[in-house]
């Protein structure tokens, strides 16, 4: 059960960051974009690795202070949870 569950939240995080890099490719085409409540649900429902690391490799929403303290929040949440999977 504990590795479904460690299994689901690194798919979802993957699933995060394709939602951010996705998102970045249409602000570069000036495309319809996802909406930044979207963006930010995403990461804090234990999606905060997947969140950051697309935020810095993707250069994707890194001058906005409230991306920043979400991704805190969902990398911190992200933890919390490893560790109770750990104690499963």
């Amino acid at each position: 059960m504990k590795d479904i569950l460690f299994l689901f939240l690194i798919l979802w995080n993957v699933l995060v960051f394709k939602i951010y890099a996705i998102d970045k490719h249409k602000a570069r085409l000036h495309q319809w974009r996802i909406s930044e409540k979207t963006l930010i649900s995403s990461a804090l429902l234990a999606g905060g690795v997947g969140a950051f690391l697309a935020g810095m490799l993707c250069h994707h929403k890194t001058r906005k202070w409230y991306f920043r303290i979400t991704w805190l929040f969902g990398l911190l949440i992200d933890f919390i949870i490893m560790l109770g999977l750990a104690h499963l």
